[in-house]
């Protein structure tokens, strides 16, 4: 796939099949009683944010028979909610209507249509109120013949699809907290890894790592309800649950799943009521031998502000951490992730993004993004200049400063020979280039002086620096001599 291509995939946008036609909302009250016993099995099997997002926002305007007729703000995705609740209201309707049962939803027009491209809602909706209880709008009619669905069937997991053990890069770092999911993944609550507690920096993987867990149990069926959350989004419901008098409901909710997944713990620090209702949610479903997975961005014993007795209980399983990946395992990422654009990147820029950004995977893929999007939008090739760029504005890691001495190694160790013959009076043809060469980079690389960068090979003049620099670009027209010097570079910078 060429970059133009890549451009084009990622402007791409979600059309609907729409028509046109005429609705008649009649008996509103019935329709809102209705739509309130759809909102009460809807409430009961879907967390609090979620609900609130994405039902409460909902208005009830007419019912006929078996049909309910719902409003939509102008800027909804009812594609969303098709796509991800779907087994869920069916279940509702059923529970409220019974079987055969219509659903018919339009957008509400009164704020204007919806044309926001960059959110992926529906940009051909459109329509006004027309005399009262009647609209002429764009909308779309659902008919479903509704059967008793299973429990598992509508539960939601929350989990993201596209974080699988297959496209999590193994490496030297995470390779004990790869080995121990799989094993989690396959046998959830029947390993001694429980609760299965990954730990590590920011941008390491621990995301995906989890999520690979739950979207391999789903994908095996190995148990019914898998459901991954944040500490901070459970920290949300559990306030509104609170707000609403329901934290029963919410409790409730939580005990009844088989595997739970808990991202960043670490944000429940401080808040002892959360704690203490996780804590007991925590006892109740190690006590029934369902799975618990959490991760962290330090070990359980570093953790502060959380009561010591749910610490204790986060050590009873496995904890195991993530490491920095080696080059070896950025590099591999990297090709991975151009392999999933269909893009064949030169390696020497794979090495060079690779070698200089090493403690965050999710910076490492970033910067990759980032260079196909400036080439594509600025019509520029992939180069090894346009990667240092991108690698310079995306890292945050503090670059260390090259110094003489670290650039004078490495071109002694290039050419097989010692510092000290580049320091030395000997004007022998090996040592005179590589003294030239590394006068050349300590120039390109630091910002000493010519004075400065003399003294440190022996003591000479600063008149023999700029011979130096002379003879070196004068040798840039061989293209051997040429990439010699490139490599040398890519060791210089690598080691940056």
């Amino acid at each position: 796939m060429s970059v133009d291509n890549f451009q084009n995939q990622n402007n791409q946008k979600i059309q609907l099949k729409t028509k046109q036609k005429n609705i008649v909302a009649e008996n509103p009250e019935k329709a809102k009683e209705v739509w309130n016993k759809c909102l009460n099995v809807i409430r009961q099997n879907l967390n609090g944010l979620s609900f609130k997002t994405w039902f409460e926002p909902i208005e009830p305007i007419g019912f006929d028979k078996n049909e309910l007729i719902i409003k939509l703000p102008f800027d909804f995705s009812w594609d969303y909610i098709e796509v991800n609740f779907s087994s869920l209201i069916k279940k509702a309707l059923f529970e409220a209507i019974g079987e055969n049962a219509k659903l018919t939803y339009i957008y509400d027009s009164e704020n204007g249509s919806s044309n926001d491209s960059e959110n992926y809602y529906p940009s051909n909706y459109y329509g006004y109120p027309n005399n009262g209880s009647h609209y002429q709008q764009i909308a779309k009619e659902i008919r479903w013949t509704v059967n008793r669905p299973s429990e598992e069937e509508y539960f939601e997991t929350n989990l993201n699809e596209k974080f699988t053990f297959d496209n999590f890069i193994k490496g030297e770092g995470n390779q004990l907290a790869r080995a121990a999911a799989i094993a989690v993944a396959e046998q959830p609550g029947g390993t001694s890894f429980n609760p299965l507690f990954i730990y590590g920096g920011v941008g390491l993987g621990k995301t995906h790592l989890i999520q690979a867990i739950g979207n391999h149990i789903v994908r095996n069926k190995k148990a019914k309800r898998v459901l991954y959350t944040t500490a901070e989004k459970f920290t949300t419901e559990f306030v509104d649950s609170i707000r609403k008098g329901n934290t029963n409901e919410f409790t409730a909710f939580y005990r009844k799943v088989d595997i739970l997944i808990i991202d960043d713990i670490q944000f429940l620090s401080g808040k002892e009521s959360t704690t203490d209702t996780f804590f007991h949610i925590f006892n109740s479903l190690y006590q029934l031998g369902k799975q618990i997975v959490l991760s962290c961005d330090k070990p359980p014993k570093s953790l502060s502000g959380i009561d010591e007795r749910l610490i204790s209980r986060f050590q009873w399983g496995l904890s195991v951490d993530i490491q920095p990946p080696d080059l070896e395992t950025r590099i591999a990422i990297l090709i991975k992730k151009s392999e999933a654009f269909n893009l064949d990147i030169d390696l020497s820029i794979i090495e060079y993004i690779a070698a200089n950004i090493t403690n965050n995977i999710r910076e490492l893929e970033g910067s990759l993004i980032k260079l196909l999007a400036k080439a594509s939008l600025e019509g520029k090739e992939i180069t090894l200049d346009l990667a240092r760029e991108i690698v310079k504005s995306v890292s945050t890691e503090k670059r260390p400063t090259l110094t003489l001495d670290q650039i004078q190694n490495i071109v002694a160790e290039y050419f097989g020979v010692s510092t000290d013959s580049l320091r030395s009076k000997t004007k022998k043809k090996e040592f005179v280039q590589a003294r030239q060469i590394a006068m050349y980079f300590c120039k390109k690389f630091t910002n000493a002086s010519l004075k400065t960068i003399g003294l440190n090979f022996g003591g000479r003049d600063h008149t023999t620096v700029i011979h130096a620099l002379q003879q070196v670009e004068e040798q840039l027209k061989d293209n051997a001599f040429a990439d010699m010097l490139s490599t040398i570079q890519r060791k210089i910078e690598y080691r940056t």
